[in-house]
Order: structure tokens, then C-alpha cells, then sequence
């Protein structure tokens, strides 16, 4: 088995908490929270946002289609950093490590444009990938087969050389179909890395 040499991280839920319907229940309550999740597809405009859409005319567009929830809609845009927290720590002391093991990091991620500008400030450790394929910048999203060939075609790294870290059962089933070296992190509350660990060092990376 060749020795991994790039490990590709996914964002959301490895390296920071995604739960938009968490948020919600906290400041409206459980039952207003799947009333506007059950009248307004919020899911489908963050979607549009992954693709490039402007973040904040999108999400201000559907407030403005849905005038009873205009405020609770537009807070997804104006208090976005706390749907996308709080940050899996041990996830970026992984990530540190392998770069300090001199295995390359890549970020590839379903992101806008302007919500991962936001990111960027919120959390620096964004900034240490050697590189990064955010699907706003790109016009496609995971799991669509176009995203990884993207990927694989710029990042001059053979692809069985690659190992993606993701914690989506739909992306890891795509990967898999693909036959991509996986591991599907898990979201834990302790820094516990011993599972992609193991997998590493069968590959040789040594992490520290």
C-alpha cells in the first residue's frame, strides 16, 4: 500500500461543529425551530451559497420571501460564526500534527464564498491547509463526482496517495464508490485520534 503523502480534510463537523438546528433551538425554542425549518428550505439556500451564490443577498432574498420569519432567517447570515462552532479540537491538533510530520493538509469543503471569509477570521487554523478547494470558489459541491476530479487533477498528488477525512455518510459513500482511501471521523468530545492514527501509521505517517 502506498504511503500516504496528503490527507484531505473536510470542514464542516471534522474540524467545526455544523448544527444550524442547535442554534436555532436555543434562541427560538425546538417547536418554532422545525416550524421555520418545516415552512422555509434552509438547507437549500445554504446550498445555493455552497455554489457561489452571494451569502448575504441569498439568505436576505429568502427573509424577504418568507416576511413572517424574516429576522430568524436573515440571523443565518448575521450570527453565522455561532451555527459553525464550537471548533473539534483534537480534529486540529491532528491536523497541526500532520503537518508537523510534513504530510501535506488540503481542505476540500462545501463553503460559500463569504461565510468562509467569515470562517477564516473566526478560526486562523483555516489558513494552515497547503491548499484549499472551497466549492463556492469552485461552482460544485460534494458528493458530485466533479469536486474530487477537480481535486485530484490540481493537487499533483497520485490519487491513491490521498487519504479524506469526512464524517458524512453520503460524501465517505461516494469516496468508497470511487475507491478512495477513507476514514470517517467521528464527532467525539474527547481528543481521541487513535483510530486515524492507526490507519496512518500503517501508512507511514508518524504522527506526534
Amino acid at each position: 500500500m502506498p504511503a500516504i503523502e496528503a490527507v484531505v480534510f473536510d470542514i464542516g463537523n471534522v474540524l467545526i461543529e455544523w448544527h444550524p438546528e442547535r442554534y436555532y433551538d436555543r434562541v427560538i425554542g425546538e417547536h418554532r425551530r422545525k416550524r421555520l425549518f418545516a415552512e422555509v428550505d434552509l438547507h437549500g439556500m445554504n446550498e445555493k451559497v455552497d455554489l457561489g451564490a452571494d451569502f448575504r443577498r441569498t439568505i436576505y432574498a429568502t427573509a424577504d420571501q418568507h416576511p413572517g420569519w424574516r429576522d430568524e432567517i436573515r440571523w443565518w447570515h448575521d450570527n453565522w460564526i455561532k451555527l459553525a462552532e464550537p471548533v473539534i479540537e483534537h480534529s486540529v491538533h491532528l491536523l497541526r500534527a500532520l503537518r508537523r510530520n510534513g504530510v501535506q493538509v488540503f481542505a476540500l469543503s462545501n463553503f460559500g464564498i463569504g461565510s468562509f471569509a467569515l470562517a477564516e477570521q473566526e478560526y486562523p487554523f483555516l489558513g494552515a491547509f497547503d491548499r484549499r478547494y472551497i466549492s463556492g470558489h469552485m461552482g460544485v459541491t460534494k458528493p458530485g463526482p466533479e469536486i474530487y476530479q477537480a481535486l485530484e487533477s490540481d493537487c499533483s498528488v497520485a490519487p491513491e496517495r490521498l487519504l479524506f477525512a469526512d464524517r458524512s455518510e453520503e460524501h465517505t459513500s461516494e469516496l468508497q464508490s470511487r475507491r478512495k482511501l477513507v476514514c470517517r471521523l467521528l464527532l467525539t468530545k474527547k481528543k481521541n485520534t487513535n483510530n486515524l492514527s492507526t490507519i496512518f501509521h500503517s501508512h507511514s505517517c508518524i504522527l506526534a
